[in-house]
């Protein structure tokens, strides 16, 4: 009997140890450490000028008379596309190197998307036309006692307004480039202007001090024969898609109606 009570205490034992090892948890494996979140991409660097002279320019207008030493002159990268002095034709009154077309080369990119003001671009053929287009478009040039030089002019029912710094120099690629929509042209024309900023409705009155004051509004009918509307100001420069921009300076003087402008522009990709 105490043999057999012996016994059974072992395998009691025995049992209870089974059943203990058998019903106990694995420690948990060891986990590594979380991976570090992905950075977050780096934003895109800004374009940046090289200083290279991808586009010359040389200009002279009399803006108050007939002069034929009016000129524009340019030059860059884009090979056949440049002009020295054009100038108007005396028999056909048109550029007589071909620069009002030639100078798009650089006007715009492969997408037909500005890379500089269009102003500025109408402003150099007032060099190449004869200086009726001058009366017509109304141009108008100014300095002021800080040396700021403005420029104003309309054509096909568009006021373009040009400004230069305190040293007579025009800033690329956001500087004083201005344009506001204020009538329209049918053809050859005349133009019609809003009388909001033309006493008669005609270009030569157009009064420049409204046409750049914010607080005469846009979105009027020009007159009750079209659909055209004004607009309101807006910068006129490189158009933010464009393939590339223009940057650096150009320096304007104006000194007894003669206006010139000189310089050299570098184009930066985007």
């Amino acid at each position: 009997m105490k043999k057999m009570t012996w016994l059974s205490m072992v395998a009691i034992v025995l049992l209870v140890a089974f059943v203990a090892i058998g019903c106990s948890k694995p420690a948990p494996a060891a986990q590594a450490p979380a991976a570090p979140a992905a950075a977050a991409p780096a934003a895109p660097a800004a374009p940046v000028s090289d200083g290279s002279q991808d586009l010359k320019i040389s200009y002279r207008l009399n803006t108050a008379a007939p002069d034929a030493e009016n000129y524009f002159s340019f030059a860059g990268n884009i090979r056949y596309m440049a002009a020295e002095k054009d100038h108007a034709d005396a028999t056909t009154g048109a550029s007589a190197l071909g620069s009002t077309h030639l100078f798009n080369a650089y006007l715009y990119d492969v997408e037909g998307k500005a890379t500089l003001s269009s102003g500025l671009r109408g402003l150099f053929l007032f060099g190449v036309t004869p200086y009726d287009q001058i009366v017509v478009d109304n141009l108008q040039a100014s300095k002021a006692a800080d040396g700021t030089i403005t420029i104003q002019y309309t054509h096909r029912g568009t006021a373009y307004r040009i400004t230069t710094d305190k040293s007579g120099k025009l800033l690329f690629p956001n500087g004083g480039f201005e344009m506001r929509a204020i009538g329209y042209i049918v053809g050859g024309g005349p133009q019609v202007i809003s009388k909001d900023f033309s006493a008669d409705g005609t270009a030569a009155t157009v009064d420049y001090a409204k046409v750049w004051d914010s607080s005469v509004a846009g979105g009027k009918l020009v007159d009750d024969k079209s659909t055209a509307k004004t607009g309101n100001i807006v910068k006129n420069i490189a158009a933010a898609d464009a393939k590339y921009f223009f940057d650096g300076a150009l320096q304007a003087t104006l000194e007894n109606n003669i206006l010139t402008i000189n310089g050299a522009l570098t184009a930066v990709h985007r």
